[in-house]
């Protein structure tokens, strides 16, 4: 059962021939939903079997999400091979024509009663970047929320926050004014590790006061953190390539590139949020389902605050209940929710698959034994910057030599039990928000961290970034064999117990923080920790076992900080337990190198050297295995 669809196709047709024939008479499918309804329609007549869809080369625009449910078990959608096929999930915008000086408009008359709604656009192939107000770095509030935080096992806040405190912020006088436009503007409020986008309800330009359309996720001013930005006002239209949708105008606005001729321009806005949607139940899943080789662009999500990781907004692929069912060779980029997202499903394998330039995250996966492997997931959280790179959930998941870089929070976050974490290659994670990490697990058990690299992450404040994060309730967790590079944080503890970190190389430039508030029981056994300046362990009492670590600091400092809950309670001088104080002696670390010289002290302690190899994109991974250090051990050269 094979059919075909190419954009000279026919839904007239029959479907089985590659190209029409010269008659015009027969030929390809013009549409996927014609292709599906084919395959629906043997299987009804008694036919059985694997089916396949197969595209070619070009571009196809979707008017709706293609659903295959149950009755499209075994089914393969793929790219002709040596083709490619890109799909959008919208429509071009046509008719620009001036708007003042330096913009272009074009009509979209079903913006003024929000029947077509959405906050991204792509032109000439380029995620656009909305309208903003301030032009760079954040606004800050006058909203306080001084309510105690008391932990997601503590049951949130301390105070259940009110309907009012979710819905209502203070500016500062100045940042915004009169000019305002509550139909068209949007805003941002920044939590701690999430935020939430809203439309407004009222203004008052005497007070200062907005009124949110919804609640926030928090309320503004929550955590202490008061920082917000304005989107899709005409004021925010500060450099080319910037737009925003005028909805009481009904029209959208864009301020052209350089040398970019409108009345040739490729404009096109979002009409779905996903493009395909598996949709199962779990009575009855949808099974055995591929899609494979093909390129998707342009999907929406709608107004609502996204909560943890973005966690509100579809994915240009959806699943739900699915069993053993494959995304491969996959490209999507340009969307505005989420890349890949399944739930509830068992067996799902992405690989080899990329996803950049996306709203939310790159993949989300929960369920059952699902597989993440060999993908490259970077420039996520286009639009939400809680966005997480690959996040997983449930049971049984490995996640392996991925590549995931350019994040503005977590690159791969882990709750559930028993998933292997392993060989991914890490950097520029925690760009934006805080309290994540390169890699971030938390409510879970027996999950392993092994042979991966996380390297170049900066603190910016909050609750700080880590390289290798177990939080609230993470137990008989194993964290081996990694290497962290110039994160100043590489081990991050938090209300987690019974865990081990064994055998990994920890290399910082500047102080090395190893925390452990609110944990115990960890054992830290063979690990390498080499820092240029000051390496300060908070709570070292949480962890039971301490031995036969290497220590090194360039300035001759190791501190414990004993804290009662999260406060210091005081400070004790020098390595815990049996650790030996000395320079690793490591062959080259500068070119990737990481065994040691016969003299190491690692060495006499019985420490193995780690092998990160094999960390990254197996295709590419021998082109990123090598990242030079400055400072720290004797084998670095000066100023790398």
């Amino acid at each position: 059962m094979t059919f075909y669809v190419s954009t000279d196709g026919n839904d007239a047709w029959s479907g089985r021939l590659e190209s029409p024939i010269r008659r015009g008479t027969d030929g390809p499918f013009a549409t996927l939903g014609r292709a599906r309804d084919a395959v629906r329609a043997l299987r009804k007549a008694g036919e059985s079997g694997e089916a396949r869809m197969v595209m070619k080369g070009g571009q196809y625009f979707l008017e709706s999400t293609l659903e295959l449910g149950p009755e499209d078990s075994g089914l393969s959608l793929e790219a002709a091979a040596g083709e490619r096929v890109h799909l959008f999930g919208g429509r071009r915008l046509t008719g620009w024509q001036k708007d003042g000086d330096r913009f272009w408009s074009a009509g979209v008359p079903e913006a003024k009663e929000r029947k077509w709604d959405f906050r991204m656009l792509v032109v000439n192939g380029r995620f656009c970047l909305r309208a903003r107000l301030p032009e760079n770095g954040l606004f800050t509030h006058l909203t306080e929320f001084k309510v105690p935080w008391m932990s997601t096992t503590g049951g949130g806040w301390q105070r259940k926050p009110t309907e009012e405190e979710l819905t209502t912020m203070k500016y500062k006088l100045g940042d915004l004014g009169p000019w305002l436009d509550i139909f068209n503007a949007e805003i941002t409020v920044y939590h701690m590790w999430d935020e939430s986008c809203v439309g407004l309800a009222s203004h008052d330009a005497v007070t200062q006061t907005l009124k949110f359309s919804l609640p926030s996720g928090h309320p503004p001013g929550a955590f202490g953190v008061k920082k917000y930005v304005v989107w899709n006002v005409r004021e925010g239209m500060k450099a080319p390539g910037q737009w925003y949708l005028d909805r009481a105008a009904g029209k959208v606005v864009y301020w052209p590139l350089p040398n970019e001729d409108m009345t040739n321009a490729d404009a096109i806005a979002p009409t779905v949020e996903s493009i395909f949607r598996l949709k199962g139940t779990k009575e009855t899943p949808v099974r055995d389902v591929t899609l494979k080789g093909l390129t998707l662009s342009v999907t929406h999500t709608p107004l609502k605050a996204g909560g943890f990781g973005a966690n509100a907004f579809d994915g240009a692929v959806s699943m739900a209940f699915a069993r053993q069912c494959r995304a491969s060779e996959l490209t999507v980029f340009n969307v505005g929710g989420q890349g890949i997202k399944a739930w509830g499903c068992r067996g799902v394998r992405i690989e080899n698959c990329e996803t950049r330039e996306v709203g939310a995250c790159g993949m989300k996966v929960d369920g059952l034994d699902s597989v993440v492997t060999n993908n490259h997931v970077h420039h996520v959280g286009v639009l939400y910057p809680s966005a997480i790179g690959v996040w997983i959930h449930g049971e049984r998941a490995e996640v392996s030599h991925n590549e995931i870089h350019d994040t503005p929070y977590t690159a791969i976050a882990g709750g559930g039990h028993d998933h292997r974490i392993e060989r991914n290659l890490i950097y520029k994670a925690m760009e934006a928000l805080h309290d994540g990490a390169g890699i971030y697990i938390t409510f879970c058990k027996g999950v392993t961290l092994r042979q991966n690299i996380i390297r170049d992450i900066i603190e910016t404040g909050g609750y700080g970034a880590s390289a290798y994060y177990l939080d609230e309730q993470a137990e008989n967790c194993l964290v081996e064999g990694n290497l962290s590079l110039r994160v100043n944080r590489p081990s991050h503890n938090h209300m987690a117990k019974s865990n081990v970190i064994r055998g990994n190389v920890f290399l910082v430039e500047g102080e090395a923080k190893l925390t452990f508030p609110r944990s115990s029981e960890f054992t830290l056994e063979r690990n390498v920790i080499c820092a240029t300046g000051k390496i300060r362990i908070d709570n070292p009492g949480a962890v039971a076992t301490w031995s036969k670590n290497v220590f090194f600091s360039g300035s001759r400092q190791i501190e414990g900080v004993e804290l009662k809950d999260y406060s210091p309670a005081g400070t004790s001088q020098g390595a815990p337990g049996d650790s030996l104080v000395g320079d690793p002696l490591f062959v080259d670390v500068a070119h990737g190198d990481y065994r040691f010289k016969p003299d190491s002290p690692a060495l006499t302690l019985g420490i193995a050297p780690i092998d990160v190899s094999g960390a990254g994109r197996k295709k590419a991974h021998e082109a990123s295995a090598s990242f030079p250090v400055s400072k720290c051990g004797s084998t670095s050269e000066p100023g790398n």
